[in-house]
């Protein structure tokens, strides 16, 4: 289950793992954001299609803002063919400019190390950029996800 948003917007503190009904059921209450779940959908099929199980979801996207600029994301490498995957997903160039036209968003391996903060991306989004703080990240086990 997705717990209520804390003061600041977030999710509390972490890993919430829920089904893809629920995620549409929890933020897809307006055009844009039925929109990204679109482009999370299409990235979560090729993600799942290459043989990953989890996505973890971020970004403004999963807090309480209305309009959302778009969503992150980072996915457990764990069984993955790198031959199967969709080689958008495996390019990072141009601030990840293929990424985001094509799925709406960015998306990096979980065990990757992100830029700047010298964590893994896993650990990057489970930390509010603006206030330091902890906050809670979405795992959408792929299996839930249907063609």
């Amino acid at each position: 289950m997705i717990p209520p948003f804390d003061p600041d917007g977030n999710l509390p503190p972490g890993i919430h793992a829920v089904d893809w009904a629920e995620i549409v059921q929890r933020y897809g209450h307006t055009p844009y954001r039925l929109q990204l779940l679109q482009g999370v959908r299409a990235a979560a099929l090729a993600l799942k299609a290459a043989g990953c199980q989890t996505l973890y979801l971020d970004g403004s996207f999963v807090t309480a803002k209305r309009i959302p600029r778009d969503y992150d994301a980072c996915w457990d490498t764990t069984g993955v063919d790198l031959n199967l995957l969709d080689p958008v997903l495996k390019t990072f160039a141009a601030g990840r400019a293929l990424q985001k036209a094509k799925y709406l968003g960015e998306l990096f391996p979980a065990g990757a190390r992100a830029e700047k903060a010298g964590r893994t991306f896993m650990r990057f989004f489970q930390r509010d950029k603006q206030t330091g703080k902890t906050k809670g990240i979405i795992l959408l086990d792929l299996r839930s996800i249907q063609p």
